[in-house]
């Protein structure tokens, strides 16, 4: 396989890329239990010239046989990323390539990509994958009912997308969802919000989803939830928990919001989790 302009792992049998979606802008008022002004710090300190922008990822996996997106980008959606299709291209990958989309949860900066401003999906031969329980909690209308104003878009988002696939969609509840791919059911920021653990003997990957937003201050501080998260105590002990296990592991880690270098591993040192990405093997 060529060189492609985009960081890459191996994990097995397969080739995980982070394909760029672009950014977002989400304020540091959006942080709980972290003053606005200390998170400012933060970022400023680990160098992100933009502290309120947050970088959205895809991850493109090659080999066995497949071609499989993991999450779809915003799509352009509240003006947010959109760079998904040309940046596969880059990749060498057009839309008709990709025959399975893993989705993590559904917020529209994960779902948005998948179909069109016309609605029609963005994917034609692509089998959808998602978790029922995110399946479900979107298509409740009693949620819809209850759901902030702001939020209420969001379901129509994501009724779009799996109404869009409703002829491949393929739900999960836990387990092997493909070969060599686990779920891993990683609640809090959605009632679904699933991660996907590759197994191989050789270099195991962790795709987290949306354990952060802003790594360079959630995986120091674990208790600072963001307000997209829909119970922000249990995604923060979910938090946690996983930094704790990926970091006792040794595990290397892929996340939606992690950073244009798309793969890092946690250390802990003092009882203090830190952040180092990995570089792309030559």
């Amino acid at each position: 396989m060529s060189a492609i302009p985009f960081p890459s792992q191996q994990a097995g049998d397969v080739t995980v890329t982070a394909i760029s979606d672009g950014y977002l802008t989400a304020s540091l008022d959006f942080l709980s239990n972290i003053d606005p002004c200390e998170a400012s710090r933060m970022q400023n300190e680990a160098g992100q010239k933009a502290p309120a922008s947050v970088h959205i990822n895809c991850y493109l996996v090659r080999g066995a046989g497949r071609t499989i997106l993991i999450d779809g980008g915003a799509g352009g959606i509240k003006q947010w990323g959109g760079r998904l299709i040309s940046n596969l291209s880059l990749a060498g990958v057009e839309p008709s390539d990709i025959d399975t989309i893993l989705l993590t949860h559904a917020h529209p900066d994960h779902v948005g990509g998948l179909v069109d401003a016309a609605g029609h999906i963005t994917f034609p031969n692509a089998e959808l994958v998602a978790r029922q329980q995110e399946l479900a909690f979107w298509q409740d209308d009693g949620n819809l009912s209850r759901a902030a104003e702001r939020a209420r878009g969001n379901f129509l988002i994501a009724r779009q997308v799996f109404d869009g696939y409703r002829d491949t969609l393929r739900t999960f509840d836990e387990g092997e969802v493909l070969p060599g791919i686990r779920a891993m059911p990683l609640p809090g920021h959605t009632d679904g919000h699933t991660g996907y653990l590759f197994e191989s003997r050789d270099q195991s990957l962790v795709v987290w989803g949306d354990i952060v937003h802003f790594p360079h201050i959630q995986i120091e501080r674990p208790d600072v939830s963001i307000a997209f998260d829909q119970d922000p105590s249990l995604a923060a002990a979910t938090r946690s928990k996983l930094l704790d296990l990926v970091s006792s592991e040794g595990l290397l880690i892929a996340g939606m919001h992690l950073g244009e270098l798309g793969f890092a591993r946690i250390k802990q040192s003092h009882g203090r989790y830190g952040l180092v990405y990995e570089t792309p093997p030559a």
